[in-house]
């Protein structure tokens, strides 16, 4: 009976952890399906809609490894899990921001934007194929200190993105919105470039830390050979 109970509490902790990390993808479709609606059907509720619902991903990923610590559930599908969610964060935002900024004729923007999400794109790719040689070697796979910076910098700086656009959308769709401007768009530039900076530090980070698994990899596939 005492054994059955921390069991089953251990299970419960798991399944909480667990709906946390995986909460964000819906969440984030949410919000990006919400910022693409405000450019066809331009609101104030829609645009506060897709903060929350960013905000509402962000802190999944806060709580879901402060509790999977806490409650010592921490696990390698945990580990694989909280960078897919990332990723499914970065896949979805920073494109639905680039399409808004095309529509809005915001150019500039949407090259920053596009840059970012191309950037990111490859940068994730490489990294997983990294994480999926080095797990055969038994390597931690957990992120690191420089991907979590790029994460703790990244959400805030694409929502505000987004706050920024729905702005914009609202100035030039809304008589009375007109001229409404929330803040300097070279103040969210030079946060979305140090946001790809990061991103390709980060990128360079963790391929000098894989790289001793990818050399041994590769030893080992020419032995098979």
């Amino acid at each position: 009976m005492n054994n059955q109970q921390p069991n089953t509490l251990r299970k419960t902790h798991l399944v909480i952890v667990f709906a946390l990390t995986f909460a964000r993808a819906p969440l984030v479709i949410a919000a990006g399906a919400a910022s693409i609606i405000n450019v066809f059907y331009p609101s104030p509720v829609i645009v506060t809609t897709t903060i929350l619902l960013m905000c509402a991903s962000a802190l999944t990923d806060l709580f879901d490894g402060k509790y999977a610590r806490k409650w010592d559930v921490t696990s390698r599908l945990g580990a694989l899990a909280d960078p897919l969610m990332d990723k499914i964060f970065y896949g979805i935002t920073l494109p639905a921001a680039t399409f808004v900024a095309l529509v809005n004729e915001d150019l500039p923007h949407a090259i920053i934007l596009l840059l970012l999400d191309v950037v990111s794109i490859v940068r994730d790719l490489w990294v997983t194929f990294m994480r999926s040689a080095a797990l055969e070697y038994g390597a931690d796979i957990k992120a690191g200190m420089i991907g979590k910076i790029r994460t703790a910098f990244g959400f805030p700086v694409i929502a505000a993105a987004h706050l920024y656009l729905g702005a914009q959308t609202l100035s030039m769709q809304c008589e009375k919105y007109e001229g409404l401007t929330l803040f300097p768009f070279s103040v969210l530039a030079a946060a979305e470039l140090v946001f790809l900076a990061l991103t390709v530090v980060s990128a360079i980070v963790y391929t000098t830390g894989y790289l001793p698994y990818l050399k041994r990899a590769a030893s080992t596939a020419r032995q098979k050979q």
